[in-house]
């Protein structure tokens, strides 16, 4: 198997852990994991030898802190820009403060990351995968109580085809991948109870296939992920 290496945002639990741990797996691949929850990443993380974690803050940027950590790699074949976060109540009880959380963590966030790794991206084809949601997809079934986490997710759906447009001629694709249910902890704490068809680790096993499978037939694409009809 052809050895990458990988960056993944939002890496220390759920589907960014799953991802981490799929990776890892291929002992060629070199890992490279941001989260905010450093030492939930270290426990994670501990046994596989080609992982390297370091602190990322999304909501508080610091961008100097990112750029230090991007020294101690190479160059980037794959960058997966998994973090989220979901804030879930009554549109009208939504504070200022939901709606700058969500959009910073969700887009910009995501967009700053972005910026710092381009210089990074010397491969003959870096790929680029964003996760958003179904419910940032454009005629999917939306959830009443998610107008702060749906309309961000649905911005770097955005974001992704205007950087594919801006970068077409460049090495660097990006596509985007929405994912209907898959059961994590932001799931469970969303939606009590609830039953997602897909755990985190398959689907993790199906967006790391897509990252290193379609950088080279896919550019700007959003992808829906879901069971679901619409």
């Amino acid at each position: 198997m052809m050895s990458k290496t990988i960056v993944v945002i939002g890496a220390s639990t759920g589907i960014g852990k799953a991802i981490v741990q799929e990776a890892a797996k291929n002992p060629e691949n070199e890992i490279f994991a941001f989260a905010r929850q450093q030492a939930v990443m270290q426990s994670n993380f501990k046994e596989l030898r080609n992982v390297t974690t370091s602190f990322l803050d999304l909501e508080q940027w610091d961008q100097n802190l990112f750029l230090e950590a991007l020294k101690n790699i190479s160059h980037i074949d794959v960058l997966i820009n998994n973090a989220g976060f979901l804030v879930k109540n009554d549109f009208d009880k939504l504070s200022h403060q939901d709606f700058i959380k969500s959009y910073q963590i969700n887009v910009i966030g995501i967009m700053q990351v972005v910026q710092a790794c381009i210089p990074k991206m010397t491969s003959s084809t870096s790929h680029i995968v964003n996760i958003s949601s179904m419910g940032g997809f454009q005629g999917s079934v939306k959830f009443p109580g998610l107008a702060a986490y749906s309309t961000s997710k649905a911005a770097l759906c955005s974001f992704t085809e205007l950087f594919a447009e801006e970068y077409k001629d460049s090495n660097i694709h990006m596509n985007c991948l929405c994912l209907g249910a898959v059961q994590t902890e932001m799931l469970e704490e969303a939606f009590p109870g609830f039953k997602a068809p897909h755990s985190a680790a398959k689907m993790a096993a199906y967006i790391y296939n897509f990252s290193l499978t379609q950088g080279d037939f896919m550019n700007g694409k959003i992808i829906p992920v879901s069971l679901s009809t619409p």
